[in-house]
């Protein structure tokens, strides 16, 4: 009996490697709650920055490793599981707060749509690559400031472009650093399961 791995069908994501058989549903219904608490665990990672209401943080890493590994639909039920929870009260947005009245929750509508569009990118190869992880990470990143820029702006009453630099010139560099971490593990970890597609 042959030990070497199948290959993946085209269209795979990293948690579709997981053992499922029968159980499916308990797979995924695990991956979407451990998706929401993961990017709720992430958003306390958070350092504040000087003159901007919107913390550097770990959430938004999370979420575009959540919708790449996860895919788009179990990567959209988890961050809306995330948004919704947070919300409704539960303290897991950045700096442990909640609600609806946060001038940042626009960057979490924003992660919402990122993990999705990530998660669609990889069905189609696009974390089997340093090169096409770059894109994708890129891609993810503009959706979530597309979003919550202008929700900053929106609800703390700033112009545009004040709002642009508040809450999107401090965070260049931590998500290119971000973005290279995700250049490295999902291309690796595609490689080392010997499974690229």
């Amino acid at each position: 009996m042959s030990t070497a791995a199948a290959p993946v069908r085209s269209g795979a994501v990293l948690a579709d490697l997981l053992p499922a058989a029968r159980h499916r549903y308990a797979v995924d219904a695990a991956l979407v709650l451990g998706g929401a608490a993961l990017t709720g665990i992430a958003a306390q990672i958070a350092v504040p920055v000087p003159g901007s209401p919107v913390p550097v943080t770990g959430q938004t890493f999370a979420a575009l490793l959540i919708g790449t590994a996860m895919g788009a639909r179990r990567g959209f039920l988890s961050l809306a599981l995330y948004a919704l929870v947070g919300m409704a009260g539960m303290p897991w947005f950045a700096e442990a707060s909640s609600g609806w009245s946060m001038p940042s929750l626009g960057y979490v509508f924003g992660m919402l749509l990122a993990a999705t569009v990530v998660g669609a990118l990889a069905r189609r190869g696009g974390d089997r690559s340093v090169l096409r992880t770059a894109g994708t990470m890129v891609l993810g990143s503009a959706i979530i400031y597309a979003i919550g820029v202008p929700y900053l702006a929106l609800s703390t009453g700033m112009s545009l472009s004040a709002a642009v630099a508040a809450g999107l010139v401090p965070f260049l560099i931590g998500d290119a650093l971000k973005a290279a971490l995700a250049m490295g593990a999902l291309p690796a970890a595609w490689k080392i399961l010997g499974r690229r597609g």
